[in-house]
């Protein structure tokens, strides 16, 4: 008889992973292309927990019993008819417990040969977390450092374009990494998310291949970047991004012209530098929001805030971004492969100069 516990390593066995949790609990992590099909809806569960505690253990199990063989019905119905009498599913619930045990032995008594996930999603976490610790030291890096404005995300793109290997952490994140980053109408991802995502695009890579990365502080919005990351980028090659001031000003009144659609929003947002800025100076900034005047205001945020606090943080992260290589590069400029490939040709001629 199949053993219906199945380890980590087993995945690629299965036809299909199956995440029985809460949609809210999916939504915040799960395996890489799980399906969700809750054995307990996000209510439900709150209220099989709320009577563990204030009734009894018992009580909570018969009512959340119910409440399953409920659900999975539905999903039998539904998410799972049309599959065929030779289909292997993979079971999952938070840590392989009642929740992955009920959809497993319903679905083997059908005659499918479903597997519960020893461990369920605790097992998959700890398994992101061992690698994230691990894979970035296998790799070289050469990091885009340069001041606000100076359009190093547009380059990195632009490399990938040309075929050059790039890991976009911004939009791994989906914040583009300072105060004013959000990007409109999005949320950033939860922790336990960014670092799947994260994984995913190393594990894409190919070690032997220098791998371009944008400058980063620990923290990209509400998201922390690993350790092991950190130690590996602060350790790598630095190129250093130079724009004319007035290139990044036209810059950024083009990439960040949707907060002048939300003032308030913009508002509170400077005001969180009241406190290094003064109130004064952040009333000023106020006006020239409500002024619409992006080119001036953009101008002193560069030159007030984001120029000063690069140059006291970014050594600090960076060894070697002193002994870094200048790349003149025009952050509006239409040709944006041409400008990449300007970049990769340096690059090479240095490599075959023994300049590295």
């Amino acid at each position: 008889m199949m053993n219906t516990l199945a380890s980590l390593a087993d995945i690629g066995r299965f036809d299909d992973v199956i995440d029985v949790r809460t949609p809210l609990e999916f939504a915040e992590d799960h395996i890489p292309g799980a399906l969700n099909a809750p054995v307990l809806s996000n209510e439900e569960r709150a209220a099989v927990g709320t009577m563990y505690k204030q009734v009894s253990p018992f009580e909570a199990t018969r009512y959340g019993a119910a409440l399953a063989a409920r659900n999975i019905a539905a999903c039998l119905e539904t998410l799972f008819a049309d599959r065929p009498l030779n289909w292997k599913p993979l079971i999952y619930c938070w840590r392989g417990g009642k929740r992955s045990a009920a959809m497993t032995a319903w679905l083997r008594m059908i005659g499918w040969r479903a597997c519960q996930l020893e461990g369920g999603y605790k097992t998959y976490r700890r398994h992101v977390l061992e690698r994230l610790s691990a894979l970035p030291e296998r790799f070289s890096f050469r990091v885009l450092a340069g001041l606000t404005g100076s359009g190093k995300t547009r380059l990195l793109r632009a490399l990938a374009g040309c075929g050059a290997q790039t890991l976009d952490l911004e939009d791994l994140a989906r914040h583009r990494g300072s105060l004013l980053g959000s990007l409109p109408g999005e949320a950033q991802p939860s922790q336990k998310g960014f670092d799947t995502r994260l994984l995913l695009a190393l594990e894409r890579l190919d070690p032997a291949r220098p791998v371009f990365v944008e400058a980063e502080s620990r923290k990209i919005g509400q998201l922390q970047l690993p350790g092991a990351l950190m130690r590996a980028l602060a350790d790598s090659d630095c190129i250093r991004v130079e724009a004319d001031i007035d290139d990044r000003v036209a810059f950024l009144c083009e990439d960040y012209a949707a907060l002048f659609d939300a003032p308030n929003e913009f508002r509170n947002l400077l005001s969180c530098l009241a406190g290094t800025h003064g109130h004064r100076t952040v009333g000023r900034w106020h006006a020239l929001i409500d002024a619409g005047a992006k080119a001036e205001l953009f101008r002193e945020l560069i030159e007030r805030h984001y120029d000063p606090a690069y140059r006291h943080s970014s050594h600090g992260l960076f060894h070697k971004l002193p002994q870094a290589r200048a790349f003149t590069f025009r952050p509006n400029a239409e040709d944006m492969k041409g400008e990449a490939e300007r970049l990769l040709e340096q690059l090479a001629s240095r490599q075959g100069r023994g300049d590295v």
